[in-house]
């Protein structure tokens, strides 16, 4: 019998006392036997929103009237299409305007910040990471590390970790003071892809700097998810990808986050002619002059179609704004945390176990299973009654309950899905 908390009329219910439940009517949800599919895949890629054309129609149309002279006299002028953006990307992290810049995608970006932040002596030449680090950051690393003529074999500290990969963090704290006077850089997943673990990012940082060590971060699992503060806090550097919780398309732009402490450094960075400052951008001559903003690290001219996109999904969370969808999600993923030890309960077994931390300051919009056994059957069943999420070997479940889209109606209807399996 099924348990009355996950009852459909009694998510109805909740759905109708949740005021964000009317912009789940703005996105696309794929469909499962003409039905509304449960849709918990949005950490690894965020669902389109119905008019996601909005700024990408102008683009289009000003190419088709006018050609080249859209660089300038396009409505959105494309030879700064990437100012349309810094508003609303700098509110979502705690940003002043002149630290963000989008441009490339983010492991193109993750290396010029590298590249720029990361600059070892034989003395202190090492970078601490996350045990589980997402396997693109952890080849970001090692390739940086031989660049500056060392071994990535020795000059990677992992953070120690239990079994399933979740951080203690005062081991954390505790390791960056053991390994002060050979840490270079500090670079972790704001929210570990993995477990879904939150890190506290103002406490690395302080901490990171107390030993002169830069501290920088990928935010593609915690942009649009938690709350951020980078300028208050002090961080060195950031990058985060669009496509996740932000919705904006498959394999689109990423934005950075540069310190304005850092930019007045001026250190170095690779050029190019989309950092040089626009007055004679296009003048032919042979010495730099770059932009002394975070602007100053673009290379390549802007993928305008792409940032159009980008623009429109970005300018929701702007309206929005983060502290109502983080109550949602805090309350969704409670919802959906109460339904698997429910599934447990009612199955008498322990075959799922949570590894994301419980408390709302320590996770986002996932959860990650360990399933004991049958995990791969259980996905696949899942999978085939029109459940999206995410497996990752050997043997965990990652979902996400995104608060823009997902509803309570999702939560009850997985679980009513799940007990039917086995």
């Amino acid at each position: 019998m099924n348990n009355i908390l996950f009852d459909i009329n009694a998510a109805k219910q909740l759905d109708s006392q949740d005021e964000l439940s009317v912009y789940r009517n703005d996105f696309n949800i794929p469909k499962f036997n003409q039905q509304d599919s449960i849709y918990f895949a949005g950490n690894s890629l965020g669902l389109q929103r119905k008019n996601y054309d909005f700024y990408l129609k102008q683009e289009m149309e000003d190419w088709k009237k006018m050609g080249v002279e859209g660089h300038f006299k396009a409505k959105t002028a494309w030879v700064n299409y990437h100012q349309s953006l810094e508003s609303a990307t700098s509110r979502l992290v705690g940003a002043k305007t002149n630290e963000v810049v989008t441009m490339n995608g983010l492991s193109v970006n993750l290396h010029l910040l590298l590249t720029s932040f990361y600059q070892p002596t034989k003395e202190k030449y090492k970078i601490l990471c996350e045990p589980h680090l997402f396997p693109s950051d952890l080849y970001i690393v090692q390739s940086q590390i031989q660049l500056n003529g060392f071994n990535p074999d020795n000059s990677i500290v992992f953070i120690p970790s239990d079994s399933n990969g979740v951080v203690d963090e005062d081991q954390l704290y505790s390791l960056i003071e053991t390994h002060k006077d050979e840490l270079a850089l500090i670079f972790i997943g704001g929210v570990n892809y993995y477990t879904g673990q939150v890190f506290n990012i103002a406490k690395i940082t302080e901490i990171g700097h107390q030993h002169n060590i830069i501290v920088g971060f990928d935010l593609a699992h915690a942009a649009g998810n938690i709350d951020l503060q980078l300028h208050d806090w002090e961080v060195d550097f950031a990058a985060w990808c669009s496509y996740k919780y932000l919705n904006a398309g498959p394999g689109n732009v990423s934005t950075v986050f540069i310190h304005e402490k850092q930019i007045k450094k001026k250190p170095f960075r690779l050029s190019a002619w989309w950092g040089h400052k626009l007055k004679n951008r296009f003048v032919l001559q042979d010495k730099f002059e770059p932009i002394h903003t975070a602007e100053g690290w673009q290379l390549s001219n802007a993928p305008v179609l792409g940032m159009s996109v980008y623009r429109n999904s970005i300018e929701l969370f702007d309206e929005i704004g983060m502290p109502k969808l983080i109550a949602k999600r805090n309350r969704l993923t409670a919802y959906l945390e109460s339904a698997i030890k429910e599934y447990n309960k009612l199955k008498s077994t322990n075959n799922f176990k949570i590894i994301t931390p419980g408390k709302p300051e320590e996770r986002g919009s996932q959860l990650s299973v360990f399933i004991e056994n049958n995990g791969e059957y259980i996905y696949d069943y899942l999978k085939s009654n029109g459940v999206f999420l995410d497996w990752r070997e050997p043997n965990v479940m990652r979902m996400a309950p995104v608060p823009l889209y997902n509803s309570f109606q999702d939560v009850a209807k997985f679980y009513n899905t799940l007990i039917k399996c086995i």
